[in-house]
């Protein structure tokens, strides 16, 4: 099979090296990729938010499956024109993935289909939010109604630090996707990722991990894109993830059917636990980032199998294989992170660090510029290892870190504190 993969990011990087264990797979190509996707398959200039462009390179180099790797391209509606162009997609229609571009969309889906969620409110003026606010008990959480690359959530603990949420996000911090605002009731609990393949029809989960948004240890600080995750997570056990299932996921996708826009593709529902009940947090509409990284390295070349098939609408028969193992990333960010911050600083020890099964440095912000490797982002790698233990894959991953000579970077210390409080 001849595979594209869109994206430039550790998501990306890692799905290619899962995808390369699977003997199917006689040409990878990522566009655009990164200096380390570089190392494992062909990268290509191409504008990923331009699907007729993007069907056109397909057509021109045989691509039998094209993977779409971040949430952008999805929204434009970049798996339609491939589908138009009679390709194999793996990725909704921009219809569908209005379940992570638009929160107030998500939120009309889950009361049509009784999924159980936060309480909200959504606004289009700041004055009738501020209204709203003035009524409404702390803590509270401030959504921009958008995609927001992850930052777009302030959870307020004060109600003057909620207002100037407010007041940033339709102020234009982030663009259109603040445009309109979600104020949600903030929930109680435990929060994990739960991840499931959808071709329309059946659904198939793949797995579970816990993320890390917090920049700083302790989950302190501001909200990020994720500091590190790992894989599976406790708080999700079988009987947690069959009611996420029946009273959430299920649900959601009947309603989408129901309204003429069927789910295909890979959905990740952020849940709040408490008590052994799940509610909706968010749907993302791709892979996390990073939890894609310890998912791709439990999986490994299985998932272009399960991706192929979802592609395919072949589902219903499918089962991921998971071997009784953990895995755990580490997110390196550059110094600054999520604020502002300098690139093209060289990270040095990544050659020593030679990948396998069960350890990878997967790439999510970096340049070569004159045969070095540069941060040119703000989470810049994903240092991941696998163990037969969570202890043994946090102890394996941080050593990984510790090798790495990249000053202007740092990385929170407490990876995976909540299974195991300990620090490494």
């Amino acid at each position: 099979m001849n595979i594209l993969i869109l994206g430039s990011g550790g998501r990306e990087h890692s799905i290619a090296w899962a995808v390369l264990q699977n003997p199917k797979c006689d040409r990878l190509i990522v566009a655009p990729g990164n200096a380390g996707i570089a190392r494992i398959a062909e990268c290509a200039d191409l504008d990923i938010l331009d699907g007729d462009a993007v069907a056109g390179f397909a057509a021109e180099n045989a691509v039998d499956l094209v993977i779409i790797g971040p949430e952008a391209p999805l929204a434009v509606g970049v798996a339609d024109a491939c589908r138009a162009a009679g390709l194999k997609v793996f990725g909704p229609s921009a219809a569908a993935a209005r379940l992570e571009s638009s929160k107030s969309f998500t939120k009309a889906i889950c009361d049509a289909a009784g999924a159980p969620t936060a309480g909200h409110a959504h606004f289009t003026d700041l004055a009738t939010a501020r209204t709203y606010l003035e009524r409404q008990p702390m803590p509270i959480v401030i959504k921009a109604d958008g995609l927001a690359a992850g930052k777009g959530v302030v959870v307020a603990t004060e109600r003057d630090q909620a207002q100037a949420a407010l007041d940033h996000m339709f102020g234009g911090e982030f663009g259109a996707a603040g445009s309109e605002v979600v104020i949600e009731e903030f929930m109680e609990g435990e929060e994990a990722s739960f991840f499931v393949l959808v071709d329309g029809e059946t659904v198939l989960p793949i797995g579970t991990a816990q993320d890390h948004k917090r920049v700083g240890d302790g989950d302190t600080g501001p909200n990020t894109g994720g500091m590190g995750a790992y894989s599976p997570a406790p708080i999700l056990d079988e009987s947690v993830a069959q009611k996420a299932l029946d009273e959430i996921i299920r649900p959601t996708m009947r309603e989408m059917a129901r309204r003429g826009t069927p789910y295909s593709g890979v959905l990740y529902a952020g849940l709040m636990i408490q008590n052994g009940q799940p509610r909706l947090v968010e749907y993302n509409a791709r892979f996390g980032d990073p939890e894609c990284q310890v998912l791709m390295m439990r999986l490994g070349g299985q998932a272009l199998d399960l991706i192929q098939a979802c592609a395919e609408g072949r589902l219903d028969g499918m089962e991921a294989h998971w071997a009784d193992d953990h895995a755990l990333t580490v997110v390196l960010a550059a110094k600054g992170y999520p604020g502002s911050y300098d690139k093209g600083s060289v990270i040095g020890g990544l050659d020593a660090l030679e990948g396998s099964a069960s350890a990878m440095v997967f790439h999510a912000g970096t340049a070569l510029r004159e045969g070095k490797v540069t941060a040119n982002g703000g989470r810049v790698l994903n240092v991941t290892a696998r163990g037969e233990t969570l202890a043994e894959a946090r102890a394996a991953a941080y050593r990984m870190v510790e090798a790495i000579d990249w000053p202007e970077g740092f990385c929170r210390s407490d990876i995976g504190w909540r299974a195991l409080p300990e620090r490494v």
